[in-house]
């Protein structure tokens, strides 16, 4: 009987002390850490709106969609790079943008697109001549937006 009660105590004590292990691996830092973490993005959009990632690093952009037709959408602009950037959207639905995000900071920006040309680029210093910067064709819907009429030989 002493046998199996000692077994079941060790038994109990390797449990805890793997459930102490993972709960101590889940705390993750050594108490130091004084930032506030950033909220996930939205991980639901309303119906009738399309989610598209946008993933800034140092110097790049890349969206989770490559076609895009006239309609709502969220952009989740999370800045995965090691400097500041924001996420900029200008064509013929005017100009839309987030505020500047730290690095490992997200923020949901909402636009409707119209139909036409959009150039997706970070304002934040020169980064968008450092090619960080996009364009997206929008489709259907609205008539798109010339912003230069086109020629007429004088007539």
């Amino acid at each position: 009987m002493a046998k199996t009660l000692t077994r079941s105590r060790v038994g109990l004590g390797l449990a805890a002390g793997a459930l102490a292990g993972v709960l101590a691996g889940c705390g993750g830092g050594n108490g130091d850490d004084t930032s506030t973490p950033t909220p996930p993005p939205e991980q639901n959009t309303e119906p009738g709106v399309t989610r598209v990632n946008a993933d800034m690093t140092d110097f790049r952009i890349a969206l989770s969609e490559k076609t895009f037709k006239a309609g709502d959408y969220s952009f989740v602009a999370k800045n995965n790079g090691k400097h500041d950037h924001a996420l900029e959207i200008e064509g013929p639905s005017g100009e839309h943008s987030t505020k500047v995000l730290e690095p490992g900071a997200s923020e949901t920006l909402k636009v409707t697109l119209k139909s036409g040309t959009h150039e997706v680029y970070c304002p934040v210093g020169g980064h968008k001549d450092l090619g960080m910067k996009t364009e997206i064709t929008v489709g259907g819907g609205d008539s798109p937006v010339n912003e230069t009429p086109p020629k007429t030989n004088g007539y």
